[in-house]
């Protein structure tokens, strides 16, 4: 999260560190995601792009810091990845992935499933609504990535600014949601 502060610990119970086993020795954060059920947690296709085993890895909830796990955290293994079947990594066209868990969670004041706004979506967000990102990634472009949560308020952003020449010049994809802050300076970071 790029211009984020630490968020308060349980701030975000739904949010899941996703961790890839490197060197067959130990689990590294590689995305975040968001728990939808006590066995599903849904993320990125692109974050599992080329890794989709899921021998190779694990998912952790209700943590705050990656190198201090406390006692409100769970890892779970996982039972299968299931990758957008039209997911186009060239666009980012479909880019979600769910994460079937092996074993279910418990729900505590640290782990709980998203909040989900009722369908349609499209026309409750074409007001300027107000909406947090959340996650452990890059703080800087090319800086290092964050060992505690962070959170940052964004706005979400018209698609015709977003598509824009000053934006993303018509490459967005209409299905996606534009947020951030126009002037820069508040993001998720890849």
């Amino acid at each position: 999260i790029v211009g984020g502060h630490e968020a308060p610990e349980g701030a975000w119970p739904w949010v899941v560190s996703l961790q890839v086993l490197r060197g067959g020795v130990r689990f590294v954060h590689l995305c975040g995601g968001v728990l939808l059920s006590r066995k599903a947690v849904l993320t990125a296709g692109h974050c599992v792009d080329g890794r989709t085993d899921p021998c190779s890895w694990r998912a952790v909830l209700g943590v705050h810091n990656l190198l201090k796990h406390s006692p409100h955290t769970a890892k779970r293994r996982i039972r299968r990845i299931i990758v957008h079947s039209k997911f186009k990594r060239e666009t980012f066209e479909n880019d979600v992935a769910v994460f079937e868990l092996k074993k279910a969670v418990r729900y505590s004041l640290y782990i709980q499933p998203t909040c989900l706004p009722p369908a349609p979506l499209t026309p409750a967000l074409e007001n300027s609504s107000d909406c947090y990102i959340s996650g452990w990634g890059r703080t800087a472009e090319k800086g290092k990535i964050s060992s505690v949560l962070k959170q940052a308020q964004v706005e979400i952003l018209p698609p015709s600014l977003c598509n824009s020449s000053e934006g993303y010049a018509g490459l967005m994809d209409t299905k996606a949601i534009c947020a951030g802050a126009w002037a820069g300076g508040t993001d998720t970071c890849q």
